[in-house]
């Protein structure tokens, strides 16, 4: 049997959805539906139970689960074995992160991390923070840089490296909004703002909202807390963003931190499936974040 094919299997028995495996596996949704019929044929039963919104496990599926999920471990078990050569640690880590994150966390992380591990190759990919916790879910990194989110799934493992605030930001010199914020009782419901699209920073933006009894006017959601600051320096409207992505910003001398209360800080931490902290490469960088706080 195709350890490949067992791996989309249990992809799919965990997305419940063809079109994430799909994506996930790097496969086309018909390869996948000819992958999963031959794996029903070899079975003899079929395993999924599939209309136009959603993918039930048949009681077969439900079966196979742990025989291919012990498949899968001694297959991964045994290639990590035959890849320790000369007690040198080799393999590949797919890493996600933010593009702020790849230059203010990973550096520090992974300047020992090659030191140690040089046969280890690093795939690295950047993207919204607020995708983080999904990539995780769907397979597409094996680590991920994240905000640590209120409730979390007791699927995932989470290591904090960091904590981070947030500032209400404004553009400096003349603008449109300079005399409104220069105001002793500001009427912050008549400012337009310009907020995370979503993630644990909107939801920071969100809860002070809330806690200063504010009703937002919202100019724009914006996917990357990047592009806030850039909006902001333009002068488009006032912004909520991380400090860390504040300082690193290019922009950062057309920006003004405004003294307001303050927004409760976020910790960021690395994230992965725990079902993949026994896999020696995931390990090799977990240990080193258990031991650095940025």
């Amino acid at each position: 049997m195709n350890i490949k094919l067992l791996q989309t299997f249990l992809h799919l028995c965990e997305s419940h959805s063809f079109t994430y495996t799909s994506k996930a596996m790097h496969l086309s949704p018909s390869a996948l539906s000819r992958q999963i019929q031959k794996l029903e044929d070899d079975i003899g039963h079929p395993l999924f139970i599939r209309d136009n919104r959603s993918v039930e496990l048949t009681s077969a599926a439900k079966q196979l689960i742990p025989v291919a999920m012990n498949i899968c471990s001694e297959w991964s078990g045994y290639k990590t074995r035959s890849n320790i050569v000369n007690n040198a640690l080799k393999g590949q880590l797919k890493l996600f992160c933010s593009v702020t994150a790849s230059y203010s966390h990973l550096p520090q992380l992974l300047n020992d991390f090659k030191v140690n591990y040089p046969h280890i190759d690093i795939k690295l990919s950047t993207g919204d923070p607020a995708q983080a916790i999904e990539k995780i879910e769907n397979s597409e990194a094996d680590i991920a840089i994240s905000a640590i989110p209120e409730k979390t799934s007791n699927k995932l493992a989470f290591e904090i490296i960091s904590e981070i605030p947030l500032s209400v930001i404004a553009p400096t010199g003349n603008n449109q909004f300079i005399g409104d914020i220069n105001k002793e009782n500001t009427n912050w419901n008549s400012l337009p703002f310009i907020l995370p699209e979503s993630g644990t920073a909107r939801n920071r933006a969100n809860q002070w909202f809330k806690e200063q009894k504010i009703k937002p006017t919202i100019y724009a959601q914006v996917s990357g807390h990047e592009a806030i600051v850039s909006m902001v320096a333009l002068g488009c409207g006032i912004g909520i963003a991380p400090d860390v992505v504040i300082n690193n910003s290019p922009v950062k001398d057309k920006i003004q931190r405004l003294n307001t209360s303050p927004i409760a800080p976020f910790k960021l931490g690395l994230c992965c499936k725990k079902s993949k902290l026994s896999d020696p490469v995931i390990q090799a960088l977990w240990q080193i974040a258990e031991n650095t706080f940025i």
